[in-house]
């Protein structure tokens, strides 16, 4: 008994060393993997504590730029504050800064004008290019690609452009101001998307992706109206010159060239042969977005082969104890596949569009939204300019597009997608009357430095505030009420599409 006793108090004793010997390489092994991945969280040069602060610092800034609503939101703050700077006593200051002159160019080629030219036809260039990039993506392999799924969308987005400039022209006829019948027809993507972001999974995704494919196509339409309503005469020369450009594009592609640098000269003389020609220069952007390739080089399938080959190629240089310099020609195959994983397109407006969202638009709204009130002529043209800007956007939007909708519908030319009621398509036409980004700008082109550009641009604010109130609004209370998301769960393409935005 004793011998026995003593043996087990022996194998009692040696699990325990093996225990606490395990444990130990268990801690080890623990630390390593734990220091492993401190080290690739961070820089080698970096202090931890202040690594760590900085990331504890930017980390709320970063979830506030991935909320869908924080474009619309920015785009709200940077309005209010040009309100509040046009009519505050600063307001001198405020038309001084957009009118002061820049320069820019380099030895005989020099282009001079003020700040407010720079953002509008200048940065809202890039602007117009990522409407350009999303465009091209949808008629390659969006809801513009197929015509029985755009069918609803285009016919919807016709409507929704008819009705409010017909409204205001209606209202306006006759009077200076008529010739601002375009500034309703625009919808503001940010913010109208943003809206529906508010009323959280009360929204079908569904609905989500008309709206943005029924923006797309009003964003053609007010593409079209700027270049043939908005633009003056045209110049054969300056059309000479967006041909070379063109042209340079074209042959860069077809050499294979994939660096979007390399497109920068040939975009610079288009943006100078549409200006020369007589077109707004924001076409330029369009075209160009329009030019670039839909299609990727490698896509998900060479990425995935290159990441096999290459990694199976880093593990023999490890065995192998070869220098890391070794490593770069794969490395370089690496960054290739990374890069030609996705297609130009999809690549570009995935760079450019945070900055055109948190930097490009509220600029533009900034620059442009600061109605002056004090000492506003509210003649009866003003008031009629307002008035059918508002009904436009407010009335005859929804109206537009549910009418066209329906009837499209009614006629077997187009289906309404899963998940979508009339009480959806309601709520995207009252969501597509917030105008703002493009309804200001059009309204720069209509009326140039008139004094009636601050009725227009007045009636653009209050119609866009009153288009989002009433979709929150009815979209909580009434427009949505009744609808069961587990009966209008997303379809994979849905929830693929939904992804993808």
């Amino acid at each position: 008994m004793r011998l026995m006793w003593r043996f087990a108090s022996a194998e009692r004793r040696g699990a325990a060393a093996m225990s606490r010997s395990n444990g130990s390489e268990g801690d080890r092994w623990r630390r390593s993997r734990d220091d492993s991945a401190s080290r690739a969280s961070r820089p080698p040069e970096a202090w931890r504590s202040a690594h760590n602060l900085a990331r504890r610092i930017l980390r709320p800034i970063e979830t506030f730029l991935h909320v869908q609503a924080a474009s619309g939101l920015l785009l709200l703050v940077a309005t209010a504050v040009a309100l509040f700077w046009a009519n505050s006593a600063w307001r001198d200051g405020y038309t001084r800064v957009w009118h002061a002159p820049v320069t820019l160019g380099v030895g005989p080629f020099v282009h001079r004008a003020s700040i407010h030219f720079w953002i509008n036809d200048g940065l809202m260039v890039i602007f117009f290019f990522v409407v350009g990039l999303e465009i091209r993506r949808e008629m390659y392999e969006g809801e513009l690609a197929d015509l029985r799924r755009a069918a609803l969308p285009v016919a919807a987005a016709l409507g929704g452009m008819i009705a409010p400039a017909a409204t205001f022209f209606a209202l306006n006829a006759g009077t200076p101001a008529s010739r601002g019948w375009g500034v309703p027809m625009a919808t503001d993507i940010a913010f109208a998307v943003g809206v529906l972001a508010l009323l959280g999974r009360r929204v079908p995704p569904a609905i989500r992706v008309l709206l943005l494919a029924l923006a797309i196509i009003d964003d053609i339409g007010a593409i079209v109206v700027i270049a043939l309503f908005y633009s003056s005469a045209l110049a054969w020369s300056g059309l000479a010159i967006v041909a070379v450009g063109v042209l340079a594009v074209l042959i860069l592609q077809r050499f294979g060239a994939r660096n979007p640098a390399l497109y920068v000269a040939p975009g610079l003389v288009v943006w100078l042969g549409v200006l020369r020609a007589g077109i707004h220069p924001t076409i330029a952007g369009v075209i160009l977005g329009l030019l670039t390739p839909a299609r990727a080089w490698f896509g998900p399938e060479g990425f995935a082969e290159v990441m096999h080959d290459v990694s199976a190629r880093a593990r023999d240089h490890v065995r192998e104890g070869a220098p890391a310099d070794d490593l770069r020609p794969s490395l370089d195959q690496v960054g290739r596949a990374r890069r030609e994983a996705l297609s130009p397109v999809t690549r570009l407006q995935a760079v450019l569009h945070p900055w055109v969202a948190f930097g490009i638009m509220p600029l533009f709204a900034l620059a442009n939204a600061g109605v002056t009130l004090e000492g506003f002529a509210f003649d009866e043209t003003s008031f009629r300019l307002v008035l059918g800007v508002v009904l436009g956007l407010v009335v005859g939007k929804p109206l537009g597009i549910v009418l066209a909708g329906v009837v499209a519908v009614r006629l077997g030319i187009a289906t309404l997608p899963r998940g979508v009621t009339l009480r959806g398509l309601t709520l995207v036409g009252i969501a597509a009357g917030i105008g703002f980004t493009m309804a200001l700008f059009i309204a720069e082109l209509a009326f140039g430095e008139a004094p009636i550009l601050a009725a227009a641009r007045l009636g653009v604010l209050v119609a866009s505030g009153l288009a989002a109130l009433i979709a929150l609004a009815l979209g909580a209370t009434v427009l949505l009420r009744g609808i069961d998301l587990a009966t209008v769960a997303p379809t994979a393409e849905e929830a693929e599409a939904e992804a993808e935005r």
